[in-house]
């Protein structure tokens, strides 16, 4: 297959590599992306919090500190720019009795030495008036009003489709299977076509110390840490309205209690070092644990609201903080690694830090003039009724709810096929068709016919998550024209709505 040539390649689609993408698509320089998955968003940050950290929990010293404060504060211009679903709701971190209160004052010189503002003392009359829901025993808090709550594939999927308007290359499904460094130049191998570039940046997530290691780079070790959480029901909204923290552990930030940008309380997560990055289960010790603690900051959590549960596995490292810059091997091969909490929130900082790398090592251009930070999404459940039926007299697929649960309609859904979705999974991270009560077993098949209308495929070929994640194994009713197993020809389905 023709190699593809660019200046400069990405490695990995999650948060940070579409950040970096969108970053870099700002100055006149040849960019693409590779992601393994069908997907951007498909893997360590499609199960991510949606926490937008203050830099409270972070050494100081760190990159972690240094990066996620300084993400944090751009954070409101990046989601308004790219129309995403943010809120800066504030966090409480509470002691739970006298014995931890030295624990919250050394909480508080740290954030006050990493730069954070806006931090103050609740006494335990004013924390139960702020969040009266909280357990009665909580003694005192902290209220650090910069932290807030953002969707994190709404923010993976808004990147990125920045980044591709202003001209990266975007390559999905291609794994990288071998790297050979020939005259200062990266001929990085894919499951498809080789990409000639003279700059890659690991991005890899999980897969980090792997790509690292295809140019002979085995300073990057990643120790993957597993965490289960668990979404409850929208009917308790409200229940608190701030992120709701306990004093840290050595492995995590605690086991939190959530209210998302969407209306959902979410619990977790749990913290555990596991042996695979697959490994993404759930599991009744999981959710014991995490029902426990949330019973401690809030006795109100009931136990039979759960929705949807989903794990996770970030990239840890043994340093404990972020690896970013050039491999030792080589210069032009810029590692970003270890990006575990708060790289969601520090993810534009990284790609500020990665461009300055750039910037010093002559790696990059000149600024584009043409660059457009902007990207517009409508969401009609969000308008009043007036404006949303407005939109139904010009487009009548507005009015045709597909999502009964979160009122999503056939043309938002055909304008996430536009915008890139390919799966269920696809449309649902775009859209949140199929996140709501039912979880898809109402919208599930209305998804998969236009899925298939729109992609041109029949609806057995349409995936969940990418190959393998099908979820018919033929037509349910008709007949095929002709059956590819049968005689080669090609496959049609005759109309569902003709039988």
């Amino acid at each position: 297959m023709k190699p593809i040539r660019t200046e400069l390649l990405i490695i990995g689609g999650g948060v940070v590599g579409a950040a970096i993408a969108r970053a870099l698509s700002r100055y006149q320089l040849q960019v693409a992306l590779v992601e393994k998955e069908v997907d951007v968003a498909f893997g360590a940050s499609k199960a991510n919090s949606g926490i937008v950290h203050s830099g409270i929990h972070d050494r100081p010293g760190s990159l972690k500190a240094q990066l996620c404060v300084r993400g944090n504060q751009l954070f409101p211009q990046l989601v308004e720019e790219l129309a995403v679903l943010y809120k800066k709701n504030g966090q409480l971190i509470v002691a739970r009795n006298a014995e931890e209160l030295p624990l919250l004052d050394e909480l508080l010189a740290q954030g006050r030495t990493n730069g954070v503002t806006g931090i103050a003392w609740v006494n335990q009359e004013d924390l139960h008036k702020l969040e009266p829901n909280l357990a009665p025993s909580l003694c005192r808090g902290l209220l650090v009003e910069a932290a807030g709550i953002v969707v994190p594939f709404d923010l993976v999927q808004a990147l990125m489709e920045n980044a591709v308007a202003n001209g990266v290359q975007l390559k999905l499904g291609r794994r990288v299977v071998k790297i050979e460094v020939v005259n200062d130049e990266f001929i990085v191998y894919t499951n498809h076509e080789p990409i000639i570039a003279k700059t890659v940046i690991n991005a890899a997530g999980l897969g980090a110390g792997e790509v690292a290691a295809l140019i002979g780079d085995d300073s990057i070790q990643i120790q993957p840490r597993q965490g289960e959480e668990y979404i409850l029901d929208r009917q308790l909204e409200g229940l608190v309205l701030r992120t709701i923290f306990p004093l840290p552990t050595s492995t995590s930030k605690g086991i939190l209690i959530i209210p998302t940008v969407e209306g959902n309380i979410m619990l977790g997560p749990t913290a555990h070092s596991v042996d695979f990055t697959t490994d993404r289960g759930t599991s009744l010790r999981g959710w014991q644990e995490v029902y426990q603690m949330a019973q401690v900051l809030v006795p109100g959590v009931p136990d039979n609201a759960v929705i949807a549960s989903f794990a996770g596995v970030r990239a840890s490292v043994p340093a404990n903080d972020f690896i970013i810059g050039p491999s030792p091997v080589s210069p032009g091969f810029i590692n970003v690694a270890g990006i575990d909490s708060p790289g969601l929130t520090a993810a534009p900082a990284i790609a500020e830090y990665v461009v300055a790398l750039l910037k010093e090592a002559g790696r990059l251009g000149k600024e584009k003039r043409d660059f457009n930070p902007r990207r517009t999404v409508l969401r009609p459940s969000r308008l009043n009724l007036q404006a949303w039926n407005g939109l139904i007299r010009n487009e009548p697929a507005y009015g045709q709810l597909v999502c009964r649960c979160e009122q999503i309609s056939a043309a938002e859904i055909k304008a996430a096929i536009k915008r890139g979705a390919t799966t269920l999974d696809g449309i649902k991270l775009r859209t949140r068709a199929g996140m709501g009560r039912c979880q898809g077993g109402f919208c599930s098949p209305h998804l998969i016919m236009l899925l298939s209308s729109e992609l041109g495929l029949p609806p057995w070929q349409i995936t969940k998550n990418g190959p393998g994640s099908e979820l018919l194994a033929g037509p349910l009713r008709g007949k095929t024209v002709a059956n590819l197993e049968e005689g080669g020809h090609e496959e049609k389905c005759v109309d569902p709505e003709s039988i």
